[in-house]
């Protein structure tokens, strides 16, 4: 069974930037969990997959209504 600090969770703010934090770590205020949990390499695995924009949602919300890309 794995120690307590070696599993981690991922969680996402406003911005929709993500974050690994251990298991047992309190959620910061302003994120929320994804339900993402597991190794450390795991989560990253997940970050790398979801994350394709790394810009924050409001840049990017802005950009596109001015029809920038």
């Amino acid at each position: 069974m794995a120690e307590l600090h070696d599993a981690y969770k991922v969680v996402i703010n406003h911005e929709e930037q993500y974050r690994v934090i251990r298991i047992d770590e309190p959620i910061p205020r302003g994120w929320r969990e994804t339900g993402t949990a597991g190794t450390g390499k795991q989560c990253l695995a997940f970050i790398e997959e979801v994350w394709t924009d790394m810009r924050p949602a409001d840049f990017s919300r802005l950009r596109s209504d001015l029809g920038l890309r």
